[in-house]
This record gives structure tokens, C-alpha cells and sequence, in this order.
């Protein structure tokens, strides 16, 4: 009996044909047998689609950097990309990512880039980052930081944004024209958008700093002050005023202690909070959020009481910390937890009180209890209890507490739920990093875990000195490698033009501060 489905295969229209067969090359990257496919779709007047073209177009695109394929790739690339033109067949993003690569693959960044930029002349499609990618690295390859600028430009203003791979090649391209400025840009770009670099991107700045031209920038007649500030007004890690010192630089490859503490220079690395601005945008749009969802009288009410009450050092999740491994048959609500919490925070802080952020019905069953009642009226006899009102989510007031007044907030809340991710911040784990304190009770006895002492992210430091810490296993050491950049005179410098400088301004940003309310820092609990 025949089969019916193969006869409903063998009864393909041309067009339908062609597709399946082209797509079968694809998969075998037969950029031959596709090349063929499409003379003979053309030779027959096969009705060709934007689908037949982008496969054949990828197809080439992929094979240019096989040298044996190299010519006729471009050939039959280019050709193809005319004759759908030529046909009124609309290119899509990914049609101009394949040809603005072939550009790329014969030298011709200015048509890679102009391909990207009439992206959106005959339909609606957005460039994306992979479509920047053929021109910006042409460019750079070619040394012409100039028009690598103008396509980063581009990019900023559809808002595109870069990674790791682009940040580096830009960070070459400036590196090997000499341009100073851009390089420290270019560093401090990658700082705020890769945590820990790639070993290739490692050997692109370590070129750099060994080099004649980094020798030469930088002042050794720096303002200190205005370094000093920079780092507290940016969260700590980093100051942005532009190279420190004078001279040639030391570059060693090395390992951070637990405590934070280079093991090659000594240097202090710090727990790197976000900055000033950040920080307003992120309590902005905590309160945002919150007054759409809350009863807004509710939350003004809570903010307007915070202004008057802003010494605060550390908020405690009420309900999250009284219910930790309370999931059994007697289990309930274990105030005595939460009075282990808030003694131990009181006792670190030279007797200051934390803020204990809980709902309303959580009170008034605490209240029904004697023993509970006696701690409840301690803390509030104390400013220690702020509670929420009926119908509120208390998780809006605690957050919002935690980041306007720049302090610590205890809970082992992950802050994964959906109202979290509305936020959206892509800083949002960094904060968490700086003021997150989970908890745990290990036979009824409490456990802090305190911030950590650094993170793990590129550092600038006051006196100049850059750390920047390799991704896992780029170094194939059993500890994380990290590079160390210090030269003499930064470190000279602040020594001698520190001295006469304000008390506080002299105090270090280091792993025991936090961030006040003033935007200065305070100091943080010794750890346990």
C-alpha cells in the first residue's frame, strides 16, 4: 500500500522544495549544496521569500571564516542580498546581521554600520546588539576608535546595550590609539556591567598598564578631597575623578584574602554599595510601586513618619525572621526569635535599636499573650516597632525603609517574588550584596551572616590602585586570580597631600561601613 505521507512529500510545491532542501544544507553547513540549490531555484524561477533568503544568507555569513569558502561565501552572500532587493523581498534584522558580517569579513566596517543604521527604513525591525557587532569589531580591528565610538553612540541611542566582549574591544581599540581618557571610561564601564572578566579581556588591560602612554597620564597634584568624596558619594569602590599618580604602573596577577585584603599590595577592598543616584531611583521606585498597590494615604503616611525617624542602622522583616522553621505541628509565630534578632543587632550597634517592620494582625495576636505583650511594648516603648496597616503588604515598607535610609535589612527573603521583580533594578543584587543580613538558628543559638567584607567586582581605589577579579577557571588556580595595578606615586600622593584633610574625609571605606541616610559612612556591626 502507498504510503501517504510520502507521496504528500514528493508532491511538494517548487517553493516548499527548495526550503526544505536549503534548510538540510543548513544543518550540514553545506555551503555548496545550498549554493547549488539556489542556481537551480533561480534558473527555474522559483518564487524566492525572505525565509529562502536569510537561510542562504546565514548560511554564507557562517562560512567565511573557513578560508577555502571565504571567496565564494562573499560572492554568492552579496548576491543573493541584491537579488532580494531586487525582488522586493523585505530584509529583516536577521537578514542584515548576516550581510553587515560579510561586510565585516572583507573589510568593509562603513557599509556593516550603514546596513545597521537603514535598518529600520522599510519595516519595523530594531537592530540588535549581535547586529552592532560585525561593524563595531571591524572598526576596532582597524584601529579606527573614532568611527568605534560613533557606532557605541549608535547603539546607546536605540538602546542597545553592550557587553563584556564589546566593552574589551573598545577598551583595545582606545588602549592602542593612546587614548587615555577613553581607557579609564572603558574601565569603568566594564566595572559596572561585568562583575568578573574574561582572561582575555584580563590580557587587554594588563597590555594597557604595562605600556609607555599609561605611564604617562595621570596627576600626581590631585585633588584628594574631591577623590575622597567621589568614593563616598559613589557607594564606595570607586572614585571616577580620572587617573591618580604619576609613573609606571606594577601589574601582578594575585589572590584577595577572606578579610578583603590584596595579598600583593595590602589594599582594602571594599563591599561596593550603589550610588547616591541609584540609590534615590531605586527608593523612588520602591515608593512608586508601593502607592500603586498600597492604599496611598497608607505609605505616604509610612514615609512621612520615616523623615522623622531616620537613625535607623538596621530593619528587620518582622514576620520573616518569626517564622523561620516554624513550618511544624506546635509550630506558630517565635517571638523569641525575633528578640534574639533584634538584642543581638541592639548589642552590636552600641545599643541602637533596629527598626522591626511587621503587620498589624501579626501585633494584635502577639498582644493576646502576656509574655509576648511585655516584648512588644519594650520595642515600642523603644521606637523599635513600626507596624503596617490592614491590607497592606508589609514587604513594600520594609524594603523601602532599607534603601532610603541606607542601612541593613535582616531577612533571608531572596526578594525573588513578583512584586521584586517589577522592580526591575539591574542593581538591585548589588544592593543586596551591601545590605542583605540573613540568619540562621543552629540548636536555638543565632547566627548572623553580615554582608560580605569586598565584592567581587573591579575596584578603583583613593590612591589610584585598580583591582579587577578574573571569572572562575580563566586562571586555572585553585583560588580566584585577580589583578593587581598600583604604581608609587598614587599612594606617595595621597600620603602627603592627605595630611590637613577633614577627619571625615580621612575615615576608610572599608568592609565594616554603611551608607547613612547623609550619604556619609557609619559604622557598620563587627562581625560575629
Amino acid at each position: 500500500m502507498e504510503n501517504p505521507k510520502k507521496k504528500r512529500k514528493t508532491s511538494q510545491n517548487p517553493e516548499a522544495k527548495f526550503q526544505f532542501e536549503l534548510n538540510s544544507c543548513s544543518k550540514a553547513k553545506d555551503l555548496r549544496g545550498a549554493i547549488s540549490l539556489y542556481d537551480d531555484a533561480v534558473l527555474n524561477n522559483t518564487r524566492l521569500n525572505q525565509h529562502h533568503f536569510n537561510a542562504l544568507l546565514y548560511l554564507c555569513s557562517n562560512s567565511v571564516a573557513d578560508h577555502s569558502l571565504k571567496s565564494i561565501a562573499l560572492d554568492y552572500g552579496f548576491r543573493a542580498f541584491h537579488h532580494m532587493s531586487a525582488l522586493g523581498v523585505v530584509p529583516n534584522e536577521a537578514s542584515v546581521t548576516a550581510v553587515a558580517r560579510l561586510a565585516a569579513a572583507k573589510g568593509d566596517a562603513d557599509y556593516a554600520f550603514e546596513l545597521v543604521k537603514g535598518i529600520g527604513q522599510h519595516n519595523n525591525a530594531s537592530p540588535r546588539l549581535r547586529t552592532y557587532d560585525p561593524a563595531l569589531f571591524c572598526f576596532c580591528e582597524m584601529l579606527d576608535a573614532d568611527k568605534a565610538y560613533e557606532v557605541e553612540e549608535h547603539m546607546n541611542g536605540v538602546g542597545v546595550s553592550l557587553e563584556e566582549a564589546e566593552l574589551a574591544a573598545l577598551l583595545k581599540v582606545s588602549a592602542r590609539s593612546g587614548r587615555a581618557d577613553k581607557v579609564y571610561e572603558y574601565l569603568h564601564k566594564l566595572r559596572s556591567c561585568v562583575r568578573c572578566v574574561s582572561e582575555s579581556t584580563a590580557v587587554v588591560i594588563e597590555e594597557w598598564f604595562r605600556g609607555a602612554k599609561a605611564s604617562e597620564v595621570g596627576e600626581v597634584e590631585f585633588d584628594v578631597g574631591r577623590v575622597k568624596e567621589g568614593v563616598l558619594r559613589n557607594g564606595g569602590g570607586w572614585h571616577g575623578q580620572g587617573w591618580v599618580g604619576k609613573g609606571d604602573w606594577v601589574v601582578n596577577r594575585t589572590s584577595v584574602g577572606a578579610d578583603g585584603h590584596c595579598c600583593c599590595c595590602g589594599e582594602q577592598l571594599v563591599c561596593v554599595d550603589i550610588d547616591d543616584a541609584e540609590t534615590e531611583k531605586f527608593a523612588g521606585s520602591v515608593a512608586g510601586l508601593a502607592m500603586e498597590r498600597e492604599v496611598k494615604t497608607n505609605f505616604s503616611e509610612f514615609q512621612a513618619w520615616l523623615e522623622k525617624h531616620d537613625s535607623y542602622e538596621a530593619i528587620v522583616d518582622g514576620a520573616n525572621v518569626g517564622l523561620y522553621q516554624q513550618n511544624f505541628a506546635d509550630g506558630g509565630f517565635s517571638i523569641s526569635q525575633l528578640d534574639d534578632v533584634v538584642k543581638e543587632l541592639y548589642n552590636r550597634s552600641g545599643k541602637k535599636w533596629p527598626l522591626i517592620v511587621m503587620h498589624n494582625k501579626r501585633l494584635r495576636g502577639l498582644m493576646e499573650n502576656p509574655s509576648s505583650r511585655k516584648l512588644v511594648e519594650e520595642w515600642m516603648n523603644n521606637g523599635a516597632l513600626y507596624t503596617t496597616p490592614n491590607g497592606s503588604n508589609d514587604d513594600w515598607y520594609w524594603l523601602f525603609a532599607a534603601v532610603k535610609l541606607r542601612c541593613l535589612l535582616v531577612t533571608n527573603d531572596e526578594m525573588r517574588d513578583h512584586i521584586f521583580e517589577l522592580i526591575g533594578s539591574n542593581f538591585f543584587n548589588q544592593w543586596k550584596e551591601r545590605h542583605q543580613v540573613h540568619y540562621t538558628f543552629i540548636k536555638g543559638n543565632l547566627k548572623l551572616q553580615m554582608p560580605p567584607s569586598y565584592s567581587l567586582v573591579i575596584q578603583e581605589s583613593e590612591k589610584g590602585y585598580w583591582h579587577v577579579p578574573l571569572a572562575p577557571g580563566t586562571s586555572g588556580e585553585c583560588s580566584r586570580c585577580w589583578l593587581c595595578i598600583t604604581r608609587p606615586s598614587g599612594h606617595d600622593a595621597v600620603a602627603t597631600i592627605s595630611n590637613g584633610i577633614s577627619s571625615s574625609l580621612d575615615s576608610q571605606v572599608d568592609e565594616n561601613s554603611v551608607t547613612s541616610i547623609s550619604g556619609k559612612r557609619k559604622e557598620r556591626f563587627p562581625p560575629s
